[in-house]
C-alpha cells in the first residue's frame, strides 16, 4: 500500500500489544517480520499516544487529526502531517494495518 492519506483507516496490527508504562506507550511485535529487526520495542511519546489511541479501525486519519488538533486547540495542518508521518511510519513497519 502507498502511504496513509487523510481518508485511510489505520488500525493497530493483530501481530502488537501496547502497554502503557510509566507514561510511555511500548509497542511490543509478537510475531516475526514485524518492525525492524535491531527493534524489538517501540514506544510513543505524549503525542504517539494520544494518535495510536484514536486508530481504531473505525475513522479516517483526517477525523482523528481533527479531533486531535480541537482537544489540543493546535494548527489542523501540523496535526494532520504527525498524524500522518506516524501512520506511514507505522504501516511500513507493520505495526497498523491501513485501508483506502
Amino acid at each position: 500500500m502507498d502511504s496513509p492519506t487523510s481518508a485511510s483507516v489505520c488500525a493497530h496490527s493483530e501481530d502488537v500489544v501496547s502497554r502503557e508504562i510509566e507514561g510511555e506507550l511500548i509497542i511490543v511485535p509478537i510475531a516475526s517480520g514485524i518492525g525492524d529487526l535491531e527493534d524489538e520495542l517501540y514506544t510513543l511519546n505524549e503525542t504517539g499516544r494520544a494518535i495510536w489511541q484514536r486508530l481504531d479501525g473505525k475513522h479516517t486519519l483526517g477525523a482523528v487529526a481533527a479531533d486531535l488538533a480541537e482537544e489540543y486547540a493546535a494548527p489542523l495542518e501540523q496535526v494532520t502531517r504527525d498524524v500522518l508521518g506516524l501512520a506511514a511510519e507505522l504501516a511500513r513497519r507493520k505495526i497498523l494495518v491501513c485501508r483506502g
